[in-house]
């Protein structure tokens, strides 16, 4: 969970050097609604964001709010890939940063699998614990349909299509290096295999 923690709370800075890149002003409208979506909407407090979601379930599964927030215990490789998917999206090409977030196209169906598992398995779970993934279902649908609709619009010859796949597959490295990371931990910490996906 600690691990997971570490890279969501990373998103909306990924999306905020993305959004630096976009030259239209419709797009960067389209797209900070993403850095509203975990940081909150900007009129609030940040308690309608992901983030402040993914706190909520942190404590409904007994983990300590300060302790998600100061980062300790986060496993060095989890914050590599991290900081490298940050990084990435700093540096490449608006097209490239965007094709690397296309790993939502397959995220709803994913959260509301992680729903029913979670309401199966830990159904002392507090249900606000879980609001996290029931809202993203529709968010990412929505993200994914979004990202795509760029690609397809940008990705106009053969090589910005290998870009799109060199990012695409970038993201998806990024993601089983944070699996890897929680896997081969010490023996205590392999509970957080189920949380890093």
């Amino acid at each position: 969970m600690l691990n997971r923690f570490h890279y969501q709370r990373h998103i909306p800075v990924k999306d905020a050097l993305i959004l630096a890149k976009l030259d239209d002003g419709a797009l960067r409208r389209a797209w900070i609604r993403r850095v509203h979506d975990h940081d909150g909407s900007p009129d609030g407090d940040g308690r309608d964001g992901g983030i402040e979601r993914w706190l909520r379930l942190g404590e409904a599964v007994g983990l300590d709010r300060a302790a998600l927030l100061s980062g300790a215990g986060v496993l060095p490789g989890v914050r590599l890939a991290v900081d490298g998917y940050v990084n990435f999206c700093r540096n490449a090409s608006r097209l490239e940063a965007v094709a690397s977030s296309l790993t939502e196209l397959f995220a709803p169906d994913l959260m509301a699998t992680r729903i029913a598992a979670w309401e199966h398995h830990y159904p002392w779970v507090e249900p606000d614990g879980l609001r996290y993934f029931q809202v993203r279902v529709g968010q990412g649908r929505r993200d994914s349909d979004e990202a795509l609709r760029l690609v397809h619009a940008w990705a106009r010859t053969r090589d910005d299509q290998e870009r799109v796949l060199a990012a695409f597959t970038f993201k998806c490295e990024v993601l089983w290096s944070l699996l890897d990371a929680v896997e081969h931990a010490a023996p205590d910490r392999a509970g957080e295999v189920a949380d890093a996906g």
